[in-house]
């Protein structure tokens, strides 16, 4: 055969090789796949290269860098792994702990040292708080990306507990504003996207159960916080009793930065942005339900206990306790739908339980006794708390390339910290138009609902009408 003949063959095949269409892999076909890479990055072995010559090839080696795309090498347990998940516990409880906490803040507020400021005001406080909360993650997630996680640790730590301490020297509004708003939230912030960045590193298969226990975190600070506060208040002063919550941050957080260690980092800088992202029917609707979601979402937290004492359905004493009970009732709330949530798929999950956040809420309207507030709150609690711990998991289905979860998380927390800012001062604003609980529980529940419909239409675009399928 002659030169020109096999040079033929040759091109032929290679035109061939090149023209067969990959086939077409069901979204389990490529998780298989993706699942059966190499856990480490591969690269080329430049002594290889200078010594194979021209025509032999070329030997890939694997790197010492673990992957981050290979859900493989995921260790989905063992003891580093679940000390991941109680560091991130206490970062909870210092960020959305400290969140739900504001309730008692709040009442305290409205007749001790903030007395002349309106409601609408003072709820812009806890607002704040828990908008810097989630906005700085757009910006702390990049920097998570780069490596500096334990700088983005310690320096939330010490953001964290500085403004609690400087919250103890406090007489106006614009210092409590700096201290307890900007300080406490950009330190919460900074912490928030390790606990849950970090999380996603360690487990796959288990993500939501993981999840949902540091998550817990939260609500267990929503119920310890505000009790050593009510109690030692009166007893030692509000100075000393909010050093107090400082020291026990202190520690909790001091754990949290001793037990957490980075396991894999994506191999290239994150942008801050991933605009196709937008492109995607399931991520809009999903932001934007959470967003509204998460604008009705606190008002039961913030107003409860003012509600049930200028009511005089419970005397202050009692009164006090019904935000250690909403958040009580939420940690069962986070720990329990992310284990079904790891069966049954999690978009499945946040969907009836942010319903029935929404129809409790109005039932508030109608709860005129101790008895029917104490039982209406407890399944608020535990409804609720799936709209917190569920949506890190949901961003983790949504995103197909997981080297920008991160990004799409940081991105979708941002637009819902726009529901949190607004929504509570906007409660403030209604009871000082109307001085009527009424108006503030329809709006709550009314935008909860509508957050819900959009998050079942995202459902629906990511896995259709059918009820059996798990999404």
């Amino acid at each position: 055969m002659s030169n020109s003949s096999i040079d033929d063959v040759e091109k032929d095949v290679g035109t061939k090789e090149f023209d067969v269409d990959e086939p077409h892999l069901t979204e389990q076909q490529e998780d298989l796949r993706e699942a059966a890479e190499a856990p480490f990055t591969s690269h080329v072995d430049p002594i290889s290269r200078e010594s194979a010559g021209h025509g032999a090839p070329l030997a890939q080696v694997a790197s010492e860098k673990l992957s981050v795309h290979n859900i493989k090498s995921v260790p989905n347990g063992g003891l580093r792994a679940w000390l991941q998940v109680l560091g991130s516990f206490f970062l909870f409880w210092n960020t959305w702990g400290i969140v739900n906490t504001f309730g008692i803040y709040q009442t305290y507020y409205e007749t001790g040292i903030l007395a002349s400021s309106s409601a609408s005001d003072i709820s812009w406080i806890g607002s704040v708080q828990a908008f810097l909360l989630m906005l700085v993650g757009t910006v702390t997630g990049p920097i998570y990306d780069a490596g500096y996680v334990h700088h983005l640790l310690i320096g939330g730590s010490i953001l964290s507990v500085f403004g609690q301490m400087m919250l103890s020297l406090c007489t106006k509004y614009w210092q409590v504003f700096l201290a307890q708003a900007v300080c406490m939230g950009i330190g919460a912030g900074c912490l928030f996207v390790p606990a849950v960045a970090m999380l996603s590193t360690y487990f796959s298969t288990k993500m939501a159960t993981a999840t949902g226990l540091a998550a817990a975190g939260s609500s267990l600070g929503g119920v310890v916080y505000p009790i050593v506060f009510y109690k030692l208040q009166p007893t030692i002063g509000f100075a000393w009793a909010t050093r107090v919550l400082g020291f026990m941050m202190l520690v909790t957080l001091a754990l949290s930065n001793s037990v957490m260690r980075v396991r894999v980092l994506p191999a290239g800088k994150r942008k801050f942005l991933d605009l196709t992202a937008f492109t995607e029917a399931p991520y809009v609707l999903f932001i934007s339900g959470g967003c509204l979601a998460f604008m009705g979402l606190y008002a039961p937290f913030f107003y409860v206990q003012s509600y049930a004492i200028e009511t005089k359905i419970a005397n202050p004493d009692l009164a006090f306790y019904f935000l250690s009970i909403i958040n009580a009732a939420s940690t069962f709330g986070r720990i329990i739908p992310g284990y079904v949530g790891d069966k049954i798929g999690p978009l499945n999950m946040i969907i009836p339980c942010s319903l029935l956040t929404a129809v409790l809420c109005f039932c508030l309207i109608s709860s005129r006794s101790v008895a029917t507030v104490i039982v209406d709150i407890a399944f608020y609690g535990l409804f609720s708390g799936t709209l917190v711990s569920l949506p890190p998991t949901i961003f983790v289905h949504l995103t197909k390339n997981r080297a920008v979860i991160g990004t799409r998380m940081g991105m979708g927390f941002a637009i819902f910290s726009l529901g949190l800012l607004v929504g509570t001062p906007i409660c403030g604003a209604i009871l000082n138009a109307t001085g009527s609980y009424t108006y503030v529980w329809i709006f709550s529940g009314v935008l909860t609902m509508a957050g819900t419909s959009l998050i079942a239409a995202s459902r629906v675009a990511k896995g259709g009408f059918s009820l059996l399928k798990k999404v």
